[in-house]
């Protein structure tokens, strides 16, 4: 762990309606674990609804937020990120956590996001697909990198289909966990490997 419960400070779970509801759960679970404080931000404080139909009651407005508050700002996915601007504010909001330098970490819908705000024209990300985010007329198709999750700097994405490589990416960069434990902790989450139950129990990382 690299700071004590006590003087971290909270992770940002950006949350509003379609969200997709199973991306972020490794992550956010894990972080909890070690005493961050997952705090929800919604477009406001009114109750948002998730692509699950689970009720979520942001803790805060987005408009509240700032980066130098935060540790971390996590986007999921989400429907609205494709069909409508609605979700526009939470990619400014991004991008003034990274000029910051406080991290971001986008999923699914979030990277293309991300990509017509601009912020992925310099930087090595990945998404679902290359012509997914090529779609969005972003400039940054030459930094895609095909594989499960990236992170470039305080940038991580990942495709849909990601969320324990999503969460792997996080708990690095965060430094809850590495090297072998954090490589267990993918291993038992993502493969369901039975030998790294043994690692993560002897590290006290269960």
């Amino acid at each position: 762990m690299s700071t004590t419960a006590t003087s971290r400070k909270p992770v940002y779970l950006a949350v509003y309606d379609t969200l997709a509801d199973w991306e972020t759960g490794h992550a956010t679970a894990h972080l909890a674990r070690a005493g961050y404080e997952i705090r929800t931000v919604g477009p406001s404080t009114r109750p948002v609804t998730s692509i699950g139909g689970l009720r979520i009651q942001p803790d805060t407005a987005l408009a509240d937020v700032r980066a130098a508050d935060g540790a971390l700002l996590i986007l999921p996915g989400a429907d609205l990120w494709d069909t409508s601007d609605d979700l526009a504010p939470f990619a400014r909001t991004a991008g003034e956590f990274l000029a910051a330098g406080t991290p971001v970490a986008a999923i699914c819908g979030a990277t293309a996001g991300l990509a017509r705000a601009g912020l992925l024209d310099d930087r090595a990300h990945t998404s679902a697909v290359s012509f997914y985010l090529a779609a969005t007329g972003y400039a940054g198709g030459d930094r895609y990198v095909d594989t499960d999750a990236v992170t470039d700097g305080g940038l991580i994405t990942a495709g849909p289909t990601e969320p324990v490589a999503f969460a792997r990416e996080i708990l690095r960069l965060l430094g809850v966990y590495d090297g072998e434990v954090l490589d267990a902790w993918y291993r038992l989450f993502h493969d369901s490997d039975a030998e790294a139950y043994a690692v993560l129990d002897k590290a006290g990382a269960l």
